[in-house]
């Protein structure tokens, strides 16, 4: 279905059986128009969240389509769908912001991942390590507690 053959959802974001039963259209028929909707690209957030609540995806995709629009053609936009310039703007520097952290390389990733195996590998055999020593120490405390009893009792013994 085109965009055009059904009417707006408002801006104040009904929930999908509100607008079933408002305009007596199966839910059903509601659901797969908004699947298609955000096949073709259209944002159509998947739930009645409030848009700041909206997927990073939904969010990037505003930021795509209105990429080329000028001031009057943004709000526009916002009105149709319920936001506000400012999250629109919001958005936008967001993902500016995450474009201009470094990303790595492939041979800095593979490094990384090698180093990470390296270091699991080191803590299983700190660990291995660890269970073998408390292992000594308990065997070592179970004999000082044996030898103090057998003192113990010999000392006694010797009395007699």
């Amino acid at each position: 279905p085109n965009r055009q053959d059904v009417p707006q959802i408002s801006p104040n974001r009904q929930d999908v059986p509100q607008i079933s039963k408002e305009l007596g259209i199966h839910q059903s028929t509601l659901y797969k128009w908004r699947s298609n909707w955000r096949l073709q690209g259209e944002v159509v957030p998947a739930s009645d969240k409030d848009p700041d609540r909206w997927s990073a995806a939904d969010k990037f995709t505003v930021v795509l389509e209105t990429a080329g629009f000028n001031a009057t053609e943004l709000s526009s936009y916002c009105r149709e769908r319920g936001l506000f310039l400012e999250q629109v703007d919001r958005w936008r520097q967001t993902a500016q912001d995450a474009n201009a952290n470094a990303v790595l390389t492939m041979a800095e990733q593979r490094d990384l991942e090698k180093r990470h195996q390296q270091d699991q590998k080191e803590i299983k055999a700190l660990k291995q390590d660890l269970r073998r020593k408390e292992k000594a120490l308990a065997e070592a405390a179970a004999l000082l507690i044996a030898a103090k009893k057998i003192q113990a009792f010999w000392g006694e013994e010797g009395d007699d």
